[in-house]
């Protein structure tokens, strides 16, 4: 993989996410309170919410709209909702958050 650095880690709050923009797209990058990240498109698929600004809770985050509710891990919708937001590989490397750059000039998802 080819790791891109978007910042550190105490960029992004605890429970929080940050969003960086690509050519396919804006990906929200999330860090959970036990400072894990995790990096998904920034559209929910029901209502093209921006999940950035959705409530983080363990390692999933609430769509600001209609509460739809996605595994940061997977990105599936939890629950009795079905759909699913495309992932990206990342990591916390010496307090710097990496996304995996090959996967985003792609536009393909984890």
């Amino acid at each position: 993989m080819s790791w891109l650095d978007i910042g550190a880690l105490g960029d992004i709050p605890q429970r929080g996410a940050r969003v960086v923009k690509t050519v396919h797209g804006c990906v929200a990058v999330f860090r959970t309170g036990d400072d894990r990240v995790f990096a998904m498109d920034d559209r929910c698929p029901h209502k093209g919410g921006p999940l950035s600004e959705g409530i983080v809770h363990g390692h999933a985050v609430t769509c600001p709209l209609h509460n739809w509710v996605f595994s940061l891990e997977t990105g599936i919708a939890q629950g009795a909702d079905s759909g699913t937001v495309a992932t990206y590989p990342a990591r916390v490397d010496a307090g710097r958050v990496l996304i995996d750059a090959a996967r985003l000039r792609a536009g393909r998802a984890a």
